[in-house]
């Protein structure tokens, strides 16, 4: 596993896990944490939320990955995708939402590397978490995002389908799915690097050859 930067944590006890969630709340402002009860919450819902970039990407070995990601939802546009139209594709989804600062920051580099890497066959997804068309229309247009995003802000079945990978109340988080649609590398927080997600995507490509 190449580690661009560290995904593990040393074990610490209980008083200092507990000082460290209130050092993260009074830091991270406006922003959620991950609980541990994620379907409870994709079902419930949630305040609104974003987590700063931190530079952490993990990227989980062939033999190390768990089952296909399967999914199905509403696009902007009101057409049905569903993982079945990405079958022998690498896919990179990035799960996002208007209001978040992040997202935003991160929108021309997504767009960037979306059209350095489509001609050799990845294709790019966004899964939008709070907004509605209206809203999303809007964000694409300011910040020319030409890959198409899915509505996930009513459909618990959609969030229920990425639990396994990622607090939807706390975004950007950007997947990469291998050809199989395993994931094989996850970006917490803002892609601040976009050749460091080309070189991802190209590996994962790599492995279809």
């Amino acid at each position: 596993m190449r580690a661009f930067s560290s995904t593990r944590r040393p074990v610490r006890t209980a008083v200092t896990a507990a000082l460290a969630a209130v050092a993260l709340a009074l830091t991270l402002t406006a922003c959620t944490s991950a609980n541990d009860d994620l379907v409870s919450q994709y079902q419930q819902g949630g305040g609104q939320g974003f987590i700063s970039g931190d530079g952490r990407v993990q990227e989980i070995p062939v033999d190390q990955r768990e089952a296909a990601v399967e999914f199905s939802g509403t696009a902007v546009d009101g057409s049905t995708v569903s993982s079945a139209d990405y079958d022998d594709t690498v896919l990179v989804l990035n799960f996002w939402y208007a209001g978040c600062g992040p997202c935003r920051a991160e929108a021309s580099t997504l767009e960037d590397t979306y059209q350095q890497v489509s001609p050799q066959g990845a294709r790019f997804l966004g899964v939008n978490i709070y907004d509605g068309p209206e809203q999303a229309t809007a964000f694409e247009k300011t910040y020319g995002i030409t890959y198409p995003s899915l509505i996930a802000k009513e459909d618990a079945d959609l969030k229920l389908a990425f639990a396994d990978w990622t607090p939807l109340q706390s975004v950007p988080v950007t997947l990469v799915l291998d050809a199989q649609g395993r994931v094989a590398a996850r970006f917490i927080g803002q892609i601040e690097s976009g050749s460091i997600l080309r070189t991802v995507i190209d590996d994962v490509l790599a492995e279809k050859s």
